[in-house]
């Protein structure tokens, strides 16, 4: 497909017609096939993602009066995530007009990652020529109901996900789950577990299962990082879930003694 052919199927995509289109073609050139890497989409991904940002934060604020900081930063940390950015470019078919290298158009597979920054790219480029208004429009016309999917309780909050994004995004590395200690018999064991990022130890949860440890440990290094509002609480836990063991006799002397 022709550049001039990709950008009019965007722009019937987006509705809205471009002043620049070289700005559009632009966001839809990928760092794998462009002369440089300032002549790719990433400059404009990275633009894209602050307006996406604002616009839901704007949107979840008006629509959710009594929320508070935390339910409104666990809205939008799904709505805006990598997951459901690619979601929505799929579903518009953005990843088909994208200029790529030969090395990945030859994948059998083309990561996920790929449709959320042509989303982002996008709505950059969407901002720069024509302003708020008609990224606005854009943005609520297919992430609304994302918005409602994440209200109504339809998609669980993984704080595992987020982090793994975060964390190979900000800091360049990936998380690892260290078991710190299990307590209980085999039957209804609890484990505590930390994340370890780079080297870094962040606070450790307790969970009645390795993976809902695992799910905790990651909203508190979100915490510490700032990722997420300190006040935020883990609404998903399955009502099964056990409470934090209390120390044995043993621990709680040896404590005493210290």
């Amino acid at each position: 497909m022709s550049h001039s052919d990709a950008a009019e199927a965007v722009q019937t995509i987006l509705g809205y017609r471009f002043k620049d289109t070289d700005l559009l073609q632009s966001s839809l050139t990928h760092a794998s096939i462009a002369e440089t890497r300032l002549a790719s989409n990433e400059r404009l991904e990275f633009l894209g993602d602050a307006v996406l940002g604002l616009v839901i934060c704007e949107a979840i604020f008006n629509q959710f009066p009594t929320y508070m900081e935390g339910e409104l930063t666990r809205i939008k940390s799904v709505v805006v995530s990598r997951e459901t950015c690619a979601r929505v470019a799929d579903r518009l078919g953005l990843v088909e007009y994208l200029s790529l290298g030969k090395g990945i158009t030859e994948a059998a597979n083309l990561p996920s990652s790929l449709a959320a920054c042509a989303l982002e790219a996008v709505i950059g480029a969407l901002y720069i020529d024509g302003g708020i208004e008609p990224s606005r429009t854009f943005i609520m016309a297919h992430m609304a109901e994302e918005i409602d999917r994440v209200v109504a309780g339809e998609h669980r909050l993984n704080y595992k996900s987020l982090l793994q994004q975060h964390a190979q995004r900000e800091l360049g590395a990936s998380p690892a789950y260290e078991v710190l200690d299990e307590k209980g018999p085999d039957h209804a064991k609890a484990f505590e577990i930390a994340v370890m990022i780079r080297g870094r130890r962040y606070p450790s949860a307790w969970g009645p299962s390795k993976k809902a440890a695992e799910q905790r440990a990651a909203m508190e290094a979100l915490r510490v990082l700032g990722h997420i509002a300190a006040e935020t609480v883990l609404l998903d836990s399955p009502a099964s879930d056990a409470p934090e063991p209390t120390p044995t006799d043993e621990n709680e002397e040896e404590d005493e003694t210290r």
